[in-house]
């Protein structure tokens, strides 16, 4: 089973660089995104054979996620069901006969850690609802986490070190979600890989210069870690600030 994960900054954006050549020639089963900005009625896709999910944030032009999957899901569910956290469109769960696929755009923490407190109080709860989950059956989390875990996955971890997205607060959130049972598929594969990022700041060519950070991600619960058969980076797909990412997964 073949499963992309893409934050494209506007779908509606995306759309017109060219998404749908990345996402025919891909063909995913299920095909997950991030950060759509966009609400209903918007976008018209055109996607032969896959059923289509969204979660639009209330405030208009920000957050939100889709999901399109050729496998039709049992269970459709958007949020996680605590109002406070299902205001901005982040998260959408289908049910499959044998696994959960959550998809996630986590809260960023902004400039000056501005939401860095309410990102604390999101990453509990978001971790306690996986947990849930993970009681019934196995889950596949993909997604933005807006984290890079550790020094290696990104390119200035010293500069960088009390910027959202590398504070010591935001690294022992992803780290006690991994430590609750879960597996980031990437590192399983490839443990020491340096270089390998996901986003890059439209600012000072770093794209180019590859000076990136690895915040996008494909978890699985443990129990299924042993059925990853492979992890992309697709660092050569332009058209966002992150590129696509991709888990090939034997269920």
């Amino acid at each position: 089973m073949k499963l992309i994960s893409w934050n494209v900054n506007g779908l509606r954006a995306v759309y017109k660089k060219g998404f749908l050549d990345f996402f025919n020639d891909i063909d995913a089963d299920i095909f997950c995104v991030q950060e759509t900005k966009m609400q209903e009625g918007q976008i018209t896709l055109e996607l032969e054979k896959y059923e289509q999910y969204f979660n639009y944030a209330v405030r208009k032009g920000y957050s939100g996620t889709a999901v399109f999957t050729k496998i039709k899901p049992e269970k459709v569910t958007y949020g996680i069901g605590i109002e406070e956290h299902d205001q901005e469109g982040r998260v959408i769960t289908l049910e499959f006969k044998n696994f959960y696929l959550v998809n996630c755009y986590t809260p960023n923490s902004g400039r000056e850690l501005a939401r860095l407190e309410y990102r604390m109080t999101w990453e509990d709860a978001f971790k306690e609802y996986l947990k849930q989950l993970d009681k019934n059956k196995p889950v596949i989390i993909c997604g933005d986490l807006n984290v890079a875990h550790k020094e290696i996955d990104l390119k200035k971890p010293k500069t960088n070190r009390k910027n959202a997205g590398f504070t010591d607060e935001e690294r022992n959130k992803i780290s006690n979600l991994l430590e609750a049972g879960f597996t980031d598929s990437y590192r399983k594969l490839y443990p020491d890989k340096e270089n390998a990022y996901t986003w890059w700041s439209y600012m000072g060519n770093a794209r180019a210069k590859n000076i990136g950070w690895r915040i996008d991600y494909f978890l699985t619960s443990n129990r299924i870690c042993d059925k990853i058969k492979e992890a992309y980076i697709f660092d050569k797909i332009l058209g966002s600030d992150h590129c696509p990412i991709g888990l090939d997964i034997n269920l």
